[in-house]
């Protein structure tokens, strides 16, 4: 089953993880000082918050998934809709190790879909902020 994950960029950890604990009914999953995660199942997402240089505000949506074959099938209809995408294999971001599909949608918000293989001891530095739209 596929899980949304929200990743949102902060510029105070503290007072946001005391925010979205409350809307969420929970502590995170994941809590580092630049970094957290909240695994939710009453609504199944994954959201993430990070104070990483970024503007506050939405940094990107994207799909978990639990397999290969999804993380294929999300490629291929992207592919069919004649999106462009980035594959990253073995990635080391937000703390975890994933395959990623990366794409941009028609407004240019970041869509990251991946399957999650482990965890890494930093944040890690492969992440994908460069524009992907080829077509304008």
């Amino acid at each position: 089953m596929k899980r949304l994950h929200v990743h949102v960029a902060v510029e105070n950890i503290a007072e946001s993880v005391r925010f979205y604990s409350s809307v969420f009914g929970a502590a995170p999953t994941v809590l580092k000082d630049d970094y957290a995660k909240w695994m939710v199942e009453d609504p199944r997402v994954n959201f993430a918050i990070s104070n990483r240089g970024g503007a506050p505000g939405l940094d990107h949506l994207g799909i978990q998934v639990e397999d290969q074959g999804e993380l294929a099938e999300i490629d291929t209809r992207l592919r069919a809709a004649d999106a462009d995408t980035v594959e990253q294999k073995d990635a080391a971001c937000c703390y975890a190790k994933s395959d990623k599909v990366w794409t941009f949608d028609p407004e240019g918000i970041a869509w990251e879909n991946f399957l999650t293989s482990g965890e890494v001891a930093d944040y890690g530095k492969d992440t994908f902020d460069a524009p992907i739209r080829l077509r304008d």
